[in-house]
C-alpha cells in the first residue's frame, strides 16, 4: 500500500527538499504554503518528476489556529498519514528586551502552536493502527542560548521539549517521534547574507537525514539529530 507524507511549509528550503525526498520513494505528499503560486509550482513540479504520485498542495496559514484545523481535515480525507514533518516555521531576529511587539506571538503561534495542534489532528489514526512517525524541525537554537535570537529561539526550546514529551507518550503506540535540528541551511531565511553558499548546510542533506531516520526497522528510533554545518555554527 502506498504511504503519505505530511509536511508542513513544503514550497521552500528544506521542506520542500523532504516533499521530494519521499516523493522519490513512492510517497504521495500532503503539504501547505501561505502562497498560491509556490504551492501551484510545486504541486506541478512533484508530478511531473513522480507521475505515481498523488500531491494535495493547499493553501493555509498555520498561524492561525481555525487555519490549522481546516488543512488537517483535507489531509485526512485525501490520505492516511503515515509521516508528519512539523516544519513550518518563521524567523525574525531580536533581543527578547527590545524586539518588535508582536515578534514572540507571531512566531510561537508559528512555530509552535501549529504543529501542536496538528499533532493533536493527526495522531489518533496514527495511535488507532499502531505505526507512523513524527519529525519536529527544530534547532539548534533550540539547544544552544545566543544574542538575537528572541522569541525564534524561544519557540525552537519549546519545540523541543515538547517533542520530547510526545516521544514518551507515545512509545506504548509504535509511533516514532523524531527532534530534528539544524544548524544553518541554505534556505530564504538567509538571503542576502554576505556568506558563500558553501559555508551553509544544503536543505537536501537535512532531507536525506530524516528519510535514513525514518527508513530504520521498527526496533529503533532516532530519538534527536543535531545537524551543523562543516565548519561550524554561523
Amino acid at each position: 500500500m502506498r504511504k503519505s507524507i505530511l509536511v508542513t511549509g513544503g514550497t521552500k528550503g528544506i521542506g520542500r527538499a523532504i516533499c521530494f525526498r519521499f516523493a522519490q520513494e513512492g510517497f504521495d505528499i500532503v503539504t501547505c504554503s501561505r502562497h498560491e503560486s509556490d504551492l501551484i509550482e510545486l504541486k506541478e513540479e512533484l508530478e511531473n518528476n513522480f507521475p505515481g504520485i498523488r500531491v494535495l498542495a493547499e493553501l493555509a496559514d498555520l498561524s492561525k489556529k481555525e487555519e490549522v484545523f481546516a488543512f488537517a481535515e483535507k489531509a485526512k480525507k485525501f490520505a492516511s498519514i503515515d509521516v508528519l514533518v512539523n516544519n513550518t516555521g518563521v524567523f525574525l531576529p531580536g533581543a527578547i528586551h527590545d524586539e518588535p511587539e508582536g515578534n514572540f506571538e507571531l512566531m510561537m503561534h508559528t512555530n509552535l502552536f501549529s504543529a501542536y495542534y496538528l499533532v493533536r489532528e493527526i495522531l489518533p489514526e496514527m495511535m488507532e493502527r499502531k505505526s507512523g512517525h513524527v519529525f519536529s524541525m527544530g534547532s539548534i537554537a533550540g539547544t544552544t542560548a545566543y544574542p538575537n535570537g528572541g522569541s525564534y529561539a524561544i519557540s525552537k526550546w519549546a519545540m523541543l521539549g515538547m517533542t520530547k514529551c510526545l516521544r514518551e507518550e507515545m512509545k506504548p503506540f509504535g509511533i516514532k517521534v523524531t527532534s530534528i535540528l539544524p544548524g544553518a541551511t541554505f534556505t530564504a531565511s538567509w538571503e542576502g547574507v554576505d556568506l558563500p553558499i558553501e559555508r551553509f548546510m544544503k536543505a537536501e542533506d537535512v532531507a536525506d537525514t530524516v528519510w535514513a531516520a525514518y527508513n530504520l526497522s521498527p526496533s529503533s528510533v532516532v530519538e534527536e539529530i543535531t545537524i551543523r554545518p562543516q565548519l561550524g555554527d554561523i
